[in-house]
């Protein structure tokens, strides 16, 4: 019997494609990449934004893996794809163990896979626990900015907690041209306060360093400051009084689960997708709950760039990221290509061998 093929499949069958390669690009060539160049990351966040703003990505929600030996830890799922000119999909897979911090590791772990646009082959695997800390230290500075152009730019920051997102915020923030005449720090472990004020007294220029305060208590914090981060290991809402806020600061809620619904409901409130941040009982979430609705939500990040919506100056404006795996994609990619255009791709030979539909 002859067999009956369409002009479609003979012209696939016609192509010969590239044999595709696959990279391991480690964390010292990702932080190489990326180092000193906060300014250009935050604008590639930006268009990101902007393009999942458009329409142009697909970020379901992310998947989370727990676990009933260990609660307090999660790992979680982030697929994604971006279009736009440098168009790429994959997956980031990232762990929360907390315990680790007992045990002198970082808390949080994390690989990023990239897959090629046109063929889904699986292109790299990056360390991503920088990726992950640079594109969340990126999406703040990037919100402090846009939430803080119609009133004076903060001169007085609040760090609560002082891990290595804290750094890294802290990082982006002086690296896009904030400048703060007051640090505050404020965290239950008096071990991290002190090394976060040992990066803060290193990272300060020479005779223009600024003042840097350990609060005793969050109050203290709240209170002192123009702009607020909430960077903790938080599972549910420990601050629980509006009266804190009664001075206005911008609040970057990056850990998402430290303020209670009464504390999001005197405020505006802004998120970088709703569907996404409206889960997992993140503090937007329980506060839906208990309101029955959503129109406690002022709106995106990307309705404020976009000028649909503008942040008040009268209340606590109050910014609550999920964390959108588009923005991974999109930082792993600039990594990927800076590797690659130093000719320094640790490219893994034969990783795909089954190449031929028939052996």
């Amino acid at each position: 019997m002859t067999s009956v093929t369409s002009p479609a499949t003979d012209r696939a069958a016609s192509r010969t494609a590239p044999v595709p390669t696959f990279a391991v690009i480690s964390g010292a060539q990702v932080q190489q990449a990326l180092e000193g160049r906060q300014k250009q990351l935050t604008g590639l966040v930006e268009a990101t934004y902007r393009l999942h703003g458009s329409g142009s990505t697909v970020n379901p929600p992310s998947y989370f893996l727990r676990f009933t030996d260990r609660p307090t830890s999660r790992i979680i799922a982030l697929p994604a794809s971006v279009g736009g000119p440098s168009g790429v999909d994959g997956l980031k897979w990232i762990s929360s163990f907390p315990d680790n911090v007992g045990a002198g590791l970082p808390r949080a772990s994390a690989v990023l896979v990239l897959n090629d646009h046109d063929t889904g082959y699986p292109i790299a695997c990056l360390e991503s626990s920088i990726i992950s800390a640079t594109r969340t230290a990126a999406s703040a500075a990037l919100a402090a900015d846009w939430l803080t152009r119609n009133r004076p730019r903060p001169t007085r920051v609040g760090f609560f907690g002082t891990g290595l997102i804290a750094r890294y915020i802290h990082t982006f923030l002086t690296g896009t041209g904030f400048g703060f005449d007051s640090v505050g720090v404020y965290d239950l472990s008096a071990d991290s306060a002190a090394g976060f004020c040992g990066y803060l007294r290193q990272s300060g220029a020479d005779g223009d360093a600024p003042e840097i305060t350990v609060h005793e208590s969050p109050e203290d914090l709240i209170r002192s400051s123009d702009l607020l981060v909430f960077a903790t290991i938080a599972g549910e809402p420990h601050v629980t009084d509006p009266a804190w806020f009664t001075h206005h600061p911008v609040v970057l809620h990056v850990s998402l689960r430290d303020l209670a619904p009464q504390v999001l409901l005197s405020g505006a409130n802004f998120v970088d997708d709703v569907e996404h941040c409206l889960k997992a009982d993140t503090s937007p979430h329980l506060t839906e709950q208990l309101t029955g609705g959503r129109d406690f939500l002022n709106g995106t990040l990307d309705d404020v760039m976009t000028g649909r919506v503008d942040p008040p100056t009268d209340r606590p404006v109050i910014f609550s990221p999920f964390g959108l795996g588009v923005l991974d994609l999109a930082v792993g990619k600039y990594v990927y290509d800076e590797v690659a255009r130093a000719g320094n791709l640790h490219v893994i030979d034969d990783f795909f061998h089954e190449l031929r539909r028939y052996g």
